[in-house]
């Protein structure tokens, strides 16, 4: 019998059997169709399980032919149950283990950073997202340097920059900064409190032959870099925010929230955006509640279902707006 103190809703062998089978089922189901879709429109990075059964609290990713299987922290799954999962998502992808890479998430953003190092291999190769190019790395960090469920975004993002003064405010790895400068931006300036993301951007760029002096980087906290920005008279008039839910420097006095401090991060960008521009806003925060009323724009606009590609069946994996200036 098992141990009373178990949690409620315990996985026991059974049941992981049961899940096992559900999961290889849907993976390879969903293979067939997304693989044999994205090839022709030149994707290789894409979403293959998305928490699809409520009691399979799982992701699974495909990277060009290596995948990425992470769980939802709970106490109900054993050690065990990651690895084993990894396994049937292995065996239903025909995917060899040294090209597996396990994940545990938790799902209190509060807990810690956005982008977690965990190892220092240093291991990157290059995915296909449409037109661009990207630099991912499955071992080193949480995430892999590309978010995916922003593909259509950036798609969005590339069609409006043509000769546009592009900003890219909490830019991690610079896949905007890619979308903007191949669809023919002016300038672009991309911002980042991380030098190592931000000569990861420099590297995207690169090896999508689009670097050049047009491009700035820039490392800083953003809330110190509108403020000089601000004062030097930069002015844009395309930019794209993505902030992380929380965050907190004591050694720097800098903290964020985005539930209490978003509406005043929105004012400080618009500050530095010309008339008639456009200013994209995104959060992935699960309990993100808008307080837009205070915003001076001439319109904002909820751009949500069309930024979610069709492989992320979870509706509410970003909220995205676009606000006219």
């Amino acid at each position: 019998m098992y141990n009373q103190k178990l949690p409620k809703g315990f996985v026991t062998p059974e049941k992981v059997v049961c899940q096992a089978e559900a999961l290889s089922s849907t993976l390879r189901k969903h293979f067939r169709h997304f693989s044999r879709k994205f090839k022709r429109e030149g994707i290789d990075c894409f979403r293959l399980y998305d928490w699809d059964a409520p009691d399979i609290r799982m992701v699974v990713d495909w990277y060009a032919g290596r995948i990425v299987v992470a769980e939802y922290e709970r106490l109900q799954t054993g050690p065990e149950y990651l690895s084993q999962m990894a396994s049937v998502a292995a065996g239903a992808l025909n995917v060899s283990p040294d090209k597996v890479y396990i994940r545990r998430r938790h799902t209190n953003t509060a807990r810690g950073p956005r982008y977690t190092k965990i190892d220092s291999s240093g291991k990157r190769f290059e995915v296909r997202e449409l037109t661009l190019r990207f630099w991912v790395n499955l071992s080193d960090y949480l995430d892999t340097g590309l978010y995916s469920d922003h593909r259509n975004t950036r798609v969005i993002i590339g069609k409006l920059s043509q000769g546009k003064d592009f900003l890219n405010l909490f830019a991690y790895t610079g896949t905007f900064t890619c979308a903007a400068a191949a669809g023919g931006a002016k300038s672009t300036v991309t911002v980042d409190r991380s030098r190592t993301y931000l000569d990861w951007a420099k590297d995207n760029l690169v090896l999508n032959g689009l670097w050049g002096k047009q491009h700035t980087l820039v490392q800083s906290d953003a809330i110190t870099y509108l403020h000089n920005a601000y004062s030097r008279g930069e002015r844009f008039t395309l930019a794209f925010v993505d902030p992380p839910s929380f965050f907190k420097d004591d050694s720097a006095r800098v903290s964020f929230d985005i539930n209490l401090d978003h509406p005043e991060l929105i004012r400080n960008v618009l500050k530095l955006m010309q008339p008639g521009s456009d200013l994209f806003f995104s959060t992935n925060h699960q309990r993100f509640t808008p307080r837009f009323d205070d915003i001076p724009a001439k319109q904002i606009i909820k751009l949500t279902p069309k930024t979610i590609p069709e492989d992320y069946r979870n509706r509410n994996t970003h909220n995205c707006w676009h606000i006219k200036v």
